[in-house]
């Protein structure tokens, strides 16, 4: 999937002459977090954040007093002094898994998307990718999803689908994942149905082994031990 097909088109945008107070109220009136700085031709040239006007503004700004107060005591500060430049964007043409990898990797909450001139088209957020995610995964719908350990061979995966067929059961997703015993794979079906009684029942008789997806996740964090300092 095309992070066009995913980003948010419109935009709310700042000018770099702006006061970053004027950015606080756009972030606070549509309830975002970034805010991308473009020219009047929609050439993107920053970006700002909750977290740049936080560290920007005193924190008695944040505190319970009167509004006027407030902005009375507000330094006087342009969205241009405080914006990230150099800015890490995506095309139109970038994948959702592209995106995620990006944002994983430079840990922040959402980028610009930019044609080949940087002009502005969009922005993607971890709140669009995880929406354009649960809609690949079909976790809109009612179901059950289940964690199946299989060996790392040809034809295991044909072997669950069918079993699962069999009781005549729709398939919203299957992911295959690493496990971390060699020669092992995770199977996660996301069945359209909650009536999974039958189907754990033929997995296992099957000799497969099933996990709680939870449990799963728990194998993956690091073993550390915990000492007493006292």
């Amino acid at each position: 999937m095309f992070v066009s097909r995913s980003m948010t088109q419109k935009v709310v945008t700042v000018n770099k002459d702006a006061d970053i107070l004027e950015a606080k109220e756009l972030m606070e009136q549509y309830q975002i977090r970034h805010v991308p700085v473009v020219e009047a031709d929609g050439l993107l040239i920053g970006m700002i954040t909750d977290r740049d006007i936080r560290s920007a503004l005193p924190s008695s700004f944040y505190k319970k007093d009167a509004e006027a107060t407030k902005k009375a005591a507000a330094p006087s500060i342009q969205v241009k002094e405080i914006m990230s430049q150099n800015l890490t964007t995506l095309s139109p043409m970038d994948t959702i898994q592209d995106a995620l990898l990006l944002i994983q990797k430079t840990m922040v909450g959402a980028l610009p998307v930019v044609d080949k001139k940087d002009k502005l088209l969009g922005i993607i957020s971890v709140r669009d990718l995880l929406r354009a995610f649960i809609n690949v995964l079909g976790f809109g719908q009612p179901g059950t999803l289940l964690c199946i350990l299989a060996e790392e061979k040809i034809g295991q995966l044909k072997k669950i689908v069918d079993i699962i067929t069999e009781e005549k059961i729709s398939f919203g997703s299957v992911l295959v994942a690493r496990y971390w015993e060699e020669g092992k794979r995770a199977v996660f079906p996301y069945l359209l149905t909650n009536n999974v009684v039958n189907i754990k029942k033929k997995l296992k008789d099957a000799g497969y082994t099933l996990l709680d997806p939870m449990e799963w996740y728990m194998d993956q964090l690091p073993k550390t031990e915990f000492k007493d300092s006292k």
